[in-house]
Order: structure tokens, then C-alpha cells, then sequence
């Protein structure tokens, strides 16, 4: 199976996961949606991921993002190790996690790296749109935990750039000035953002945020 690729479409599979049986296109409907993979369950990692994710969850739902884990682990050792996960991390599992243990989903998703480990899944993350294309992929090892604020940034640049003709800058965080993309001329883009913008080259041009 190839890799993902950014424009492709996510996938279609039917699973099953902590909070009953899914299809992966249904049950995602007109949301965005974050589907990461953890290596295995009763990992000290990934533990702490998923707690992170819990608590985040009212900042994915403001954002109208669906979250899903999935590991190759069967669903009886994804109840008992929730239990550890709401203890350790003072949270209650709030989004399914996917029991892939026959790797279908894995493979189809092309998150098992034969150098890295040949049964265990990377830590992936796929971004996924409405229109259920790959919006950004991340890919860590194993021994690396991901940094949940960085993906919500990710998806504010994201939700923001698929609506309105701006890209954002470096290090840029919700409510930063915006970069105006190159496609539109200075002419339309002083009726398009009526906040003006800065020229500080015919191809970097900045204008405040458009939506706030």
C-alpha cells in the first residue's frame, strides 16, 4: 500500500471501536476529522496521549473535529487499559479508540514502518476534512509523544486558509496577522480584506486575520 499523499481521500473501513461499530466516512459525516495511531496499548506514552486528547476535547468539538485512536490491539485490552488511562491521567475517555488487530485499518493507512517495527504502528496522525481528503499527515516514532496544541494550531490554519485566501506565517497562532496568497493581486486583495495589508514584497504581503 502506498503512503497517503495530502488531496488524496481518506480511506472508507468499517471497524470496530470502544464506543460500538463504525463506518469510518459515516461516522465522521460533515466534520473534520484526527485519526492517530499508538503503537500498543499499556504503553507509558501513549497513555499519556490519550489523556491529553481527552482533556482537549472540548477545543476539537469548538473546531467541529471528530477524534479516533487506534492501536492493533483487540478491544477487551482497550477497555481494561482506558481504566488505567482516566486513573493516571485524571481524565474519562471521552472519543472511540479503533481495535485493529487484524491491521486491516494499519495497513490501509500505511501506518505500520517495516524499519521501525514490522507489527507495531508508528504514531501517526491523518488530518481529514469534510470532503474527506488528507488535509496533513505527521509521522513520529515510537518513543516520541506528539504535541496535541500543535495539531489544534494546525487545524485553526487549516479551517482558516480553506476558507478565506491567506496562508499562515511561521510559528503563526490563532488571531496572528495572515500572509495574502500570490494568486490574488494587490488590486482584489484590497476589496478582499478591507482590514488593508502590508507590502513587504510584491510576494509577502500581510493582512490581519480575516475571520476575527
Amino acid at each position: 500500500m502506498a503512503a497517503l499523499r495530502l488531496g488524496d481521500t481518506a480511506p472508507n473501513f468499517s471497524a470496530k471501536t470502544t464506543e460500538g461499530d463504525i463506518m469510518f466516512h459515516e461516522w465522521l459525516g460533515d466534520s473534520w476529522g484526527v485519526l492517530f495511531s499508538h503503537p500498543a496499548d499499556f504503553t507509558p506514552v501513549c497513555t499519556t496521549e490519550l489523556g491529553m486528547v481527552a482533556k482537549l476535547k472540548d477545543e476539537f468539538d469548538k473546531r467541529n473535529v471528530k477524534v479516533i485512536g487506534l492501536s492493533v490491539d483487540p478491544l477487551t485490552d482497550h477497555t481494561e487499559w482506558i481504566k488505567d488511562i482516566n486513573e493516571t491521567q485524571n481524565v474519562n475517555m471521552n472519543f472511540p479508540m479503533i481495535a485493529d488487530d487484524d491491521k486491516y485499518v494499519s495497513s490501509l493507512y500505511d501506518m505500520i514502518h517495516p524499519n521501525a517495527d514490522d507489527k507495531l504502528t508508528v504514531r501517526s496522525v491523518f488530518i481529514i476534512g469534510p470532503d474527506k481528503k488528507v488535509k496533513l499527515t505527521l509521522t513520529y516514532p515510537a518513543s516520541t509523544g506528539r504535541n496535541f496544541h500543535e495539531i489544534l494550531r494546525a487545524i485553526d490554519s487549516l479551517q482558516l486558509t480553506a476558507n478565506h485566501s491567506v496562508a499562515t506565517p511561521v510559528n503563526w497562532n490563532d488571531g496572528d496577522d495572515c500572509i495574502i496568497v500570490n494568486s490574488i493581486n494587490d488590486e482584489d486583495a484590497a476589496k478582499k480584506f478591507p482590514k488593508g495589508f502590508k507590502k513587504i514584497k510584491p510576494y509577502l504581503r500581510i493582512t490581519p486575520q480575516p475571520n476575527k
